[in-house]
């Protein structure tokens, strides 16, 4: 059980990488200086902390492709918020994220290429060719369609919080981001492991090095 923690943590902290501040901050900051000051003030402020980021990523020869992403989402959402007099408005772009997403995920599922195999595939770098194995392609199916589910969850309470349009509601949408993706990735990692080991494939290992079965399979990653 102690392993089973220890390992969690490890995928967590790959999860909460450094990029993760790249967007958490800066809606943070918008939320609270809109609360107590005005919008104008929120939208520079959110837009400076985006680009102090940013800063740091290229003085700290840091992967500055999520800060600089971060910006351009920023200085958007910034100027719905400011342009629509509407604080709700700063979070257009991640109800318009949730639709891309689901949009990918279900044509992905149509297409039988699960979009949770060509995200492991990038962040991991697997061999294409492991994923789309019959005896491992139905764990990421599976946990795309439990994306899609959730997904569909997010953007529906994302589309109510905006259309109430209180800016105090905007914490809820700030919940809705990397702890609700952080929470889906780690049922995603426990429900894949335990799906993959059903399967009795052969590990990412096991695979490359043309292995003959039986199969020990995939213990760690997903």
């Amino acid at each position: 059980m102690s392993i089973r923690i220890k390992e969690l943590l490890e995928e967590l902290r790959t999860v909460l990488s450094s990029k993760t501040i790249d967007a958490i901050l800066p809606p943070l900051i918008f939320v609270l200086t809109s609360n107590f000051l005005n919008l104008t003030i929120a939208s520079v402020s959110a837009i400076l902390v985006s680009l102090v980021i940013g800063i740091i990523r290229l003085l700290k020869k840091q992967p500055w492709k999520y800060a600089f992403g971060g910006l351009i989402i920023v200085i958007i959402a910034s100027s719905l918020a400011y342009f629509t007099k509407n604080t709700a408005s700063y979070f257009i772009p991640s109800i318009i994220n949730s639709t891309v997403l689901i949009i990918i995920a279900t044509l992905s599922l149509i297409i039988n290429k699960p979009l949770a195999a060509w995200a492991s595939h990038l962040t991991r770098g697997w061999p294409l060719e492991w994923f789309w194995r019959d005896d491992i392609k139905p764990a990421y199916r599976e946990v795309t369609i439990f994306w899609v589910i959730f997904l569909l969850m997010r953007l529906t309470i994302q589309i109510y919080i905006y259309r109430l349009g209180e800016s105090d509601l905007t914490w809820s949408n700030i919940l809705l981001g990397w702890p609700f993706t952080i929470t889906i990735l780690l049922i995603s990692y426990i429900y894949g492991i335990w799906r993959l080991k059903k399967l009795g494939g052969p590990g990412v290992e096991e695979f490359k090095e043309n292995k003959k079965p039986p199969w020990e399979g995939q213990k760690r990653g997903f």
